[in-house]
């Protein structure tokens, strides 16, 4: 903005102010309601425009605030786009605190520790929190703040808080900052988020840091990336938009689950409850290949009607390859993570979410008495067909909406199966007869499982 312009704009302001100094003085004289009515809103019509335009002519000179992303036709300005996000993340990274400022924290919060110990853990109070803060460096200021004391101040009589649950918090800070940096080093965009293509190359060069996976053949590496790059998607990403924010993934479990596998002695059980470990990757894969009956690559519905106790409907397996990602009828290996994962995690919101639009057969954003019944027949079809009597719908009906409470009496909707706790459920006895079977027979087979010696407290 020039001298000339603000100059300008003052002597405007000026006028406009004589002007309303002059109507102040003429409506001394009386007018009729109407006239002064018509004469105010002629003035002030004319005031406004000339503020208008002199201030819409000062702000051109204002320079602009944000630039639009550099295309592929610009490979100069991409270049020097990649370079500063580059010197800028590994500014931050050399920010962060390395290994011996850890041990030299850890060796100044051993020294000032102040007694009596709690069992075996060391305390501190705030004072020696201070002089800790002080002599352990620039990096280190931004923990020992009141705020963090504060939050880490539990019923210490003494006022004073663990220095091991201190030291954790500074490690998880730290964990956190340099996995940010880490994943950002993959974001192309430089928007916050990463595609697939992004996310499966950091999980790629990952591998070899993991030693759980290093039995891994190498033939493997890209079902095993497409298998771990499935989970995040599925959760993270409920719009299906191909991206998910970095923040996302900093806040979720998985990646903690992922890194897991840095532990060398991770025990069996742990790795089989654990997604992303090599036991679970050849499970999933491994199931896969077996369903795969004319080794084509795909699973046709006939395919997949045997996964789990091959007691899934025929309506329901029709639904979901009518919903979901298919080739010339079949199902690819990505697809078929997304239903595993939905029917595995079925207490899971984007699982419900997943298996409410497969349920949702009006295509109506909830399901209703007619939804029900259209595959609660299939279920009490396939009991006729294994000699059972089959179960009225009306009592199921029911059942499901006494289970849900949903907050209109004649309609379910994804909210209402979320918050009652017990979706799983009602998703299981409308879709697998095995499931319906197990939650009809379950006042039986309680007391069998407490003969063999489980406890119900």
């Amino acid at each position: 903005m020039t001298l000339t312009s603000i100059k300008r704009g003052r002597d405007n302001t000026m006028e406009c102010r004589k002007t309303l100094r002059k109507y102040v003085e003429r409506k001394k004289i009386k007018k009729a309601p109407e006239e002064q009515r018509v004469e105010e809103m002629e003035l002030f019509t004319n005031f406004y425009m000339d503020w208008k335009a002199v201030h819409t002519k000062n702000y051109i000179a204002v320079p602009r605030l944000f630039d639009k992303l550099p295309t592929e036709e610009e490979p100069l300005l991409l270049k020097l786009r990649e370079e500063s996000r580059a010197v800028f993340l590994q500014r931050r990274s050399r920010e962060l605190l390395d290994n011996d400022e850890l041990q030299h924290l850890w060796f100044l919060l051993d020294q000032y520790h102040t007694p009596p110990l709690v069992g075996e853990d060391q305390m501190i109070n705030y004072e020696s929190f201070l002089k800790v803060g002080s002599e352990a460096g620039a990096k280190c200021r931004q923990f020992f703040t009141a705020i963090v004391f504060g939050k880490l101040l539990q019923t210490d009589p003494y006022g004073r808080i663990s220095i091991m649950q201190f030291f954790n918090y500074v490690m998880r800070k730290v964990w956190l900052h340099q996995t940010r940096i880490g994943l950002s080093l993959y974001d192309v965009a430089g928007q916050g988020y990463l595609k697939e293509s992004d996310l499966e190359n950091y999980i790629l060069e990952l591998i070899p840091t993991l030693p759980q996976l290093n039995g891994l053949e190498k033939s493997f590496y890209s079902f095993y990336v497409c298998t771990a790059v499935r989970k995040f998607f599925f959760f993270l990403d409920p719009m299906r938009k191909g991206k998910i924010r970095i923040q996302d993934i900093l806040a979720c479990s998985f990646l903690d689950d992922l890194l897991e596998l840095r532990d060398e002695e991770l025990s069996k059980e742990m790795q089989e409850s654990n997604w992303f470990s090599a036991p679970s990757a050849l499970r999933v894969y491994g199931q896969y290949l077996n369903l795969d009956k004319d080794h084509n690559g795909m699973l046709s519905k006939g395919e997949l009607a045997r996964y789990g106790t091959g007691t899934l409907t025929d309506v329901f397996l029709d639904r979901v390859f009518q919903e979901c990602l298919t080739y010339e009828g079949e199902m690819d290996y990505k697809t078929y993570l997304d239903f595993v994962l939905a029917l595995e995690n079925r207490k899971e919101p984007e699982a419900l979410r997943y298996l409410c639009r497969i349920l949702d057969v009006q295509q109506r954003g909830y399901l209703n008495v007619f939804s029900l019944n259209y595959f609660f027949r299939a279920i009490q079809d396939q009991m006729k067909l294994h000699g059972q009597e089959p179960v009225s719908f009306q009592d199921v009906k029911d059942e499901i909406f006494d289970m849900v409470k949903p907050k209109d009496p004649l309609k379910i909707t994804l909210e209402d199966l979320i918050s009652c706790g017990k979706g799983d459920t009602v998703v299981s006895i409308l879709i697998d007869l095995n499931d319906f079977w197990t939650y009809e027979n379950r006042e039986y087979l309680v007391p069998e499982s407490v003969d063999e010696g489980d406890s119900l407290i």
